[in-house]
């Protein structure tokens, strides 16, 4: 069925999607009062819960690569698959942290908070960009256009990296410069 969707419409119906996707976790983020029930036990932990997450994604996108790399077609696959998965395990996580908790405010000073805040916007303005790439790139392969596969994949892979690796880093930060407790 994917095979008849033509590149121009699948691309256009990924664009409105992910602009979709972007504004509801803007909003929800942003836009609107947290729950107020910070103190439950299992929200202090989901910050190390999505920084795991973000580590799994990193290892399966890397694996991945090496596979296809090695034309271990299957093995590639089910990586990116994975990645996938840890990618969206790690949103809803996400999401369970900022309705509860909300914000986590950087009280470091000097050099650390420029270096800071340079990798959290850019961690964020790649996080938006990754996300029409990733479905691109997953509709191409599921459609079996490996081609076209191919070469969002180019554009995918770096950009899906640097979300996941800068993501590491953010929690790290915060958890040398905040009372994060996991």
């Amino acid at each position: 069925m994917l095979e008849k969707v033509s590149d121009r419409v699948a691309v256009r119906s990924i664009l409105i999607l992910s602009a979709v996707v972007v504004g509801f976790l803007v909003w929800f983020i942003y836009g609107r009062q947290t729950s107020g029930y910070a103190d439950h036990a299992f929200v202090e932990t989901l910050p190390l819960v999505n920084c795991s997450l973000n580590a799994l994604t990193t290892v399966f996108v890397v694996i991945g690569l090496l596979c296809i790399s090695k034309r271990k077609l299957r093995a590639h696959s089910a990586c990116m698959i994975l990645a996938t998965a840890s990618s969206a395990l790690f949103l809803l996580c996400y999401l369970l942290y900022h309705y509860f908790h909300g914000d986590t405010k950087f009280p470091g000073q000097g050099l650390i908070r420029p270096v800071y805040f340079f990798i959290l916007i850019t961690h964020i303005i790649t996080s938006i960009a990754v996300v029409p790439l990733i479905f691109t790139t997953l509709f191409f392969a599921a459609s079996k256009r490996f081609q076209n596969h191919k070469a969002v994949a180019r554009w995918t892979y770096p950009v899906w990296l640097y979300v996941s690796v800068t993501g590491i880093l953010v929690y790290l930060i915060l958890k040398q410069y905040t009372t994060i407790t996991a």
